[in-house]
């Protein structure tokens, strides 16, 4: 089963929203448009219309009711769309019945999404997770994607499994789960090596965190070019659009004072995630999980951004990690005129990764949070153990060196783990 990556021809799209009324805790709707906006621009789509309909409850046959799929039809029919993206995910019944009237492709914000990572991900791991994401959805709505499914290559919401196969056998289908399955566990298995000798090297490990888009890749690379022996070569892809990262990236850096942690980047979240991609990409979420540390990356400058850590939360406490030591770090205060606006609960930092600001502070709490305990001492080593200060250095920060009769003054902060190493010279 291919994996389409690349589209030949933009997608014209109109975007339908639904204002459910009948809901106590409705989303803004138009900011989740605005975001279905966002995605179908990052999936290489045309948007020439958005159209948002009012309803206590959803219309069973046609999410939004026959009467504006009929409206919806003349916009297609008038502005020459190909596509119509719903910002919900729909039944394969109401797939089905809505192009009926449509006339066109009909696809949801899940398969949206799902496109978008079939585009990025890079890793083996990524695009077996993709596919696997892509039939779990597919599956129970076979007898829906009509028109989807008879047109292969033929854009969003196409790439990834061979259509056909999907149309004429789902025993495939269950099968190719199966294999799917198979394989990433012996990827996760070869992760799960790896991991440890990640904790045998003792290293800390700083993941960041965050909405789509919030800036963590910026912020990676910007951290990458303080550390001590800075190249180019290493710094992580970078584009404003969303889902820009999409496989983890893992960095050593290194500051004075030996301060030393491997820094991971981590796909970004997104409201209203499909729920067969939480499950698939648990597994590169993981790394989350073996963190000392997580920065969680708010794009300050985005008017919904409580709703975007939020969403953040969620996520997090589905991986069963939000009580781990956390930084709020508020990002592109370079886009925003007024800061005191921003919350200043604790762990909480206002940075730019783009300009620089604060972002030695930043460093700070990193060290404050993951440097191990220091405790300062006063040696008097004799010069038959001289090979100790070589030691020195390496368990901790040497101050200062003085070379006396009998035998070697030294001042110096070690690391609480080694201390005992050098109790015997304390002055």
């Amino acid at each position: 089963m291919g994996t389409e990556t690349m589209q030949d021809e933009k997608q014209r799209v109109i975007l339908v929203g639904l204002n459910n009324t009948g809901e106590k805790e409705s989303v803004d709707i138009e900011a989740s448009m605005e975001e279905l906006g966002e995605l179908a621009k990052a999936a290489n789509a045309e948007v020439l219309a958005i159209a948002i309909q009012n309803r206590p409850s959803i219309d069973a046959a046609y999410y939004i009711g026959k009467g504006k799929a009929e409206e919806i039809k003349q916009l297609c029919e008038t502005l020459g769309v190909n596509m119509v993206i719903f910002n919900d995910e729909l039944s394969g019944s109401q797939i089905r019945n809505l192009e009926d009237i449509l006339n066109v492709n009909v696809i949801d914000r899940t398969v949206l999404i799902l496109d978008i990572f079939a585009q990025r991900a890079n890793t083996k791991e990524g695009r077996l997770q993709v596919e696997l994401a892509q039939l779990k959805y597919r599956l129970p709505r076979l007898i829906g994607l009509g028109r989807q499914l008879s047109q292969l290559g033929a854009g969003i919401g196409t790439r990834g499994p061979g259509e056909q196969k999907l149309e004429t056998d789902r025993r495939h289908i269950l099968r190719r789960i199966d294999d799917i399955q198979h394989e990433l566990k012996e990827v996760r298995k070869n992760r799960r090596v790896q991991r440890g000798r990640r904790i045998k090297s003792g290293l800390p490990i700083v993941a960041l965190v965050g909405y789509t888009n919030s800036g963590k890749s910026t912020l990676m690379n910007s951290l990458l070019k303080m550390s001590e022996g800075y190249d180019y070569a290493r710094e992580v892809y970078v584009k404003d659009v969303l889902f820009a990262t999409l496989d983890t990236s893992m960095r050593k850096l290194s500051f004075p004072d030996k301060l030393e942690f491997i820094l991971t980047d981590t796909v970004g979240f997104v409201s209203k995630l499909p729920h067969a991609l939480i499950d698939a990409f648990k597994a590169t979420l993981e790394e989350v999980k073996y963190a000392d540390l997580l920065i969680h990356v708010i794009d300050a400058s985005n008017e919904e951004y409580n709703l975007q850590r939020e969403t953040t939360f969620n996520v997090l406490r589905e991986l069963g990690v939000e009580n781990k030591n956390i930084i709020n770090v508020y990002n592109k205060i370079d886009k925003i005129s007024d800061t005191t606006l921003i919350p200043r609960q604790d762990k909480t930092l206002t940075v730019s990764a783009k300009t620089g600001e604060n972002l030695e502070l930043l460093i700070q709490y990193i060290r404050d949070r993951i440097s191990p305990q220091i405790i300062g001492v006063d040696l008097l080593i004799p010069y038959d153990r001289a090979g100790l200060i070589s030691d020195l250095h390496d368990d901790g920060v040497v101050a200062e060196l003085e070379y006396a009769e009998k035998g070697i003054r030294a001042k110096a902060g070690v690391e609480k783990t080694h201390y005992h190493k050098y109790e015997p010279f304390l002055i």
